[in-house]
């Protein structure tokens, strides 16, 4: 069995723990940013398939004992690195973290990739070049006051970029933020789900996704570990149809979106062309203003601008007291969830909330706020 670290953005560790155990991990362990795991290389490939909240999915290679680049450089060397790496595959090694006598990332990627090039030279009499964007083998190297965690990166790119969503709008929610937000909800598939704010699609797209039992994994070009010198071809392949086929035919309740920008409609429903879910998903261009409960019940999910990243607004306080009377006025019998990065906005929707949940996005701190609407 193998050691793996899945990472995830602050906050989420306990859901990234569900989320591994009922993938099938074994030992699942919460830790900074993210949760330790053990399983094997069919967990690997099924856990970056399948995990909906994670960046990275790296495979623990070795710790060391570390403070000074001497010790790195050592460290390094006692790897034997023609098991994972020949000089016809590229490199790029991440640093983060770090030690008193290590305090710059650049300067401990650098002598990461130095101790294992030179290695390479008294091997094979050759080495292997840097490729920052897309290597074949993506190196992380982690330092804490204890030493040194060096892994393999298996996921490439990170995970939250699912592949399906070329086009965001202006501030776009992280798919995974999305799937986490959803978790923690509570949203079962029964429930209608209804964005009337919804951008570029995020929210909808992500719920749609679980609905209908999709491994987000599918929409991208490749996994990190597809260029790994002990990549399973087969079993990849194998995964893949499993996880197809495994796909429900049919929406259990009907999840909507709607916002006031044609363009980023647009992009919405290019965006669920390309998770092959344009037609059970329903995108519309309109006003808040104009938005009305579609059924009885269900849950309304939106995550409005809050001037962070949008410029500084004056009209949003009085956005933010219309989104509160449609609430009020038009979703009785719903549920409402509002993630909120700003306190004296999310005052200005003017209903009481019956949870609030903290939450980043990204560096920013949020509540995910819960609203019974009786």
């Amino acid at each position: 069995m193998n050691q793996y670290f899945a990472t995830v953005a602050n906050g989420l560790e306990p859901l990234v723990v569900k989320e591994l155990e009922q993938l099938g991990a074994h030992s699942v362990k919460p830790g900074f940013r993210g949760a330790a795991f053990k399983g094997d290389r069919t967990l690997l490939y099924r856990v970056n398939l399948w995990a909906r909240l994670p960046f990275r999915i790296l495979m623990k290679l070795h710790q060391f004992p570390c403070q000074s680049a001497d010790d790195l450089y050592r460290g390094i060397q006692s790897i034997d690195w023609s098991a994972y790496l020949t000089p016809d595959l590229t490199l790029a090694v991440d640093a983060t973290g770090k030690t008193e006598q290590l305090n710059h990332t650049h300067f401990t990627a650098l002598q990461v990739k130095n101790a294992i090039v030179n290695q390479q030279q008294e091997v094979f009499g050759d080495r292997s070049s840097v490729e920052l964007q897309e290597p074949d083998v993506r190196i992380n190297v982690h330092l804490d006051r204890d030493g040194c965690t060096v892994s393999l990166d298996s996921s490439g790119n990170s995970l939250h970029r699912r592949g399906y969503r070329p086009a965001v709008g202006a501030a776009p929610l992280k798919e995974s933020l999305a799937a986490a937000l959803i978790q923690l909800s509570g949203w079962q598939p029964e429930q209608m789900f209804y964005d009337p704010l919804c951008g570029s699609g995020t929210l909808p797209l992500e719920a749609c996704l679980k609905s209908l039992n999709i491994a987000p994994g599918l929409f991208r070009e490749r996994f990190g570990f597809e260029t790994w010198l002990d990549c399973d071809r087969d079993l990849l392949d194998h995964l893949i149809q499993e996880a197809k086929s495994s796909q429900k035919e049919a929406l259990p309740a009907p999840i909507w979106g709607s916002d006031r920008d044609p363009q980023v409609i647009e992009q919405a429903i290019a965006n669920a062309q390309n998770c092959g879910v344009s037609d059970q998903i329903w995108f519309s261009e309109m006003e808040l203003i104009d938005v009305v409960a579609p059924t009885d019940s269900g849950v309304v999910f939106c995550n409005p601008p809050y001037g962070e990243r949008l410029g500084r607004d004056s009209d949003l306080g009085a956005f933010y007291k219309q989104l509160g009377d449609v609430l009020k006025q038009r979703f009785k019998g719903w549920t409402a969830f509002i993630l909120s990065g700003n306190k004296e906005l999310a005052q200005a929707i003017g209903l009481k909330s019956s949870q609030r949940i903290p939450v980043y996005n990204g560096t920013l701190p949020c509540q995910l706020m819960k609203y019974e609407l009786y």
